[in-house]
């Protein structure tokens, strides 16, 4: 006869008694855990709210992808010049591709414009028109020099896949002023960064406070448009919010379906105001002329109908709304060769409708309500890779904010002689994250989520307030 086990075996004889008191600590557990998490979620999907006085209601982040050189743009570094065609001069730190060629000075000339007299680069002439308005932080620094993990460090504070991208923070912790549109938006000009969507995720934060990515197009958004009548589509929201009633009394409540719930009822909404946001023929022609959506080159038009967009998501009172840049232009603002062609081409779709939204922004009395953001993940390095490109460089590069409550005309850190490293205020990205929530009310420090046991933030344990570029 088959023995059905080896022999050694013995069953124990529990009654049940001995099963309730053994297992007494668990029932207790698990009955505190459901209550424990029910009430949780509750909270959480509630914002935290202000700590400080909130100077931005909405935030216009303008993301460079790829890493715009510095000492080209707003870092001048005439010193390049006397080593030009020379070896670089001084220490080379570890570079991505260590194809290290000579010193290679600016390509571009720079300009004082301004009563700052702040020095621009001529890659941005309509931009620099409005350098009073701007606080360049010439000294940012990033902790990592490649292009995914740098994405995730710029987006949610952590250079590792899977963390809450800074716009579902935002959300988190201001909730929304409108309804009937997501209030973490990206304007999709056809190139999502390295890392892909999850660099607007909402990682450990409820679903519902993801980013939505839209499209260019009369249909930025998948089924935007209503297939049924309105009467229909109430019918089937009511029956859902009845059937997920009748679950949660009986199971108890669960964040991924609320989520889910929450996410439909914003899909409703936003059949109704999608349409009504990309409808621009209500614009005049001179303010689409100024945004460059008649530009013989494609991609100003592009990056112009995404700035004109923003500046209508934030009247509708969108929280977040991040530009990504548009493609055509080779390879973003990489320039690992051919510098001269790709940078011309970058500054050429951007620059235009860039002083284009900050004008209206003026004009339509928003600037005081709206924080715009301009950066890349990492800088460019002051010496060639090869012969005409530039590497990247993590350690010292420029970006710049303005709006509510950013001191104009600022100009913020230093790099050295060369424009390599940050040697005056050195600022990292959690130094931006805790001063763009800042501006928005809230205390990075007090702006916390429970996740795996700890309390979760997106500054992690470090990030200061650049005091010093606030009015």
């Amino acid at each position: 006869m088959t023995r059905s086990h080896c022999g050694r075996f013995r069953p124990l004889k529990t009654g049940r008694r001995d099963l309730l008191k053994n297992a007494s600590c668990g029932f207790g557990a698990v009955a505190a855990e459901h209550f424990l998490r029910s009430r949780t979620t509750e909270a959480d999907e509630q914002p935290v709210g202000l700590h400080l006085p909130q100077k931005a209601h909405s935030v216009i982040f303008l993301y460079m992808d790829g890493g715009v050189s510095q000492v080209d743009s707003f870092d001048p570094k005439p010193e390049l010049e006397r080593f030009k065609g020379m070896p670089f001069p001084d220490q080379i730190e570890p570079t991505q591709f260590n194809n290290i060629g000579s010193t290679l000075p600016s390509l571009w000339k720079f300009r004082q414009y301004g009563e700052s007299g702040t020095p621009v680069s001529d890659l941005f002439p309509e931009t620099a028109a409005h350098v009073d308005d701007l606080a360049v932080i010439r000294s940012m620094t990033s902790t990592f020099s490649e292009h995914t993990n740098a994405n995730y460090f710029l987006h949610t504070g952590s250079g590792i896949q899977g963390r809450p991208s800074m716009g579902a923070w935002f959300g988190y912790g201001l909730g929304t002023e409108c309804e009937d549109l997501p209030h973490f938006v990206i304007l999709n000009g056809g190139l999502i960064p390295p890392g892909g969507l999850d660099n607007f995720g909402s990682g450990f934060l409820p679903a519902s406070f993801q980013g939505s990515v839209f499209g260019l197009g009369n249909q930025p958004v998948a089924d935007i448009s209503p297939r049924e009548s309105a009467a229909q589509q109430q019918r089937k929201l009511d029956l859902i919010r009845s059937l997920d009633l009748s679950a949660r009394s009986l199971y108890g409540q669960d964040d991924q379906v609320e989520s889910a719930i929450r996410n439909y009822e914003l899909a409703a909404g936003m059949q109704l105001a999608v349409p009504d946001l990309v409808d621009i023929s209500e614009e005049s022609k001179e303010t689409q002329q100024r945004y460059g959506l008649e530009d013989e080159f494609g991609n100003t038009r592009t990056f112009g109908k995404q700035c004109l967009l923003a500046r209508r998501l934030v009247e509708r009172g969108v929280r977040f709304i991040e530009l990504t840049c548009p493609g055509g232009n080779g390879d973003r603002w990489d320039q690992h060769n051919n510098l001269m062609d790709g940078h011309t081409k970058n500054a050429r779709s951007v620059d235009k409708p860039i002083a284009a939204l900050l004008t209206d922004l003026k004009q339509r009395g928003l600037w005081d309500r709206t924080l715009v953001v301009w950066t890349g993940e990492f800088g460019r390095t002051p010496f060639a890779q090869g012969s005409n490109g530039r590497d990247h460089n993590p350690f010292g590069f420029s970006m710049w904010m303005a709006g509510a409550g950013v001191r104009g005309g600022t100009v913020y850190g230093a790099t050295d002689e060369f424009g390599y490293k940050a040697v005056e205020n050195r600022a990292e990205i959690h130094d931006l994250h805790a001063t763009m929530l800042h501006l928005m009310g809230v205390d990075h420090e007090k702006m916390t989520f429970r996740s795996g046991g700890r309390d979760m933030r997106l500054t992690d344990v470090h990030g200061t307030v650049l005091s010093d570029i606030l009015s």
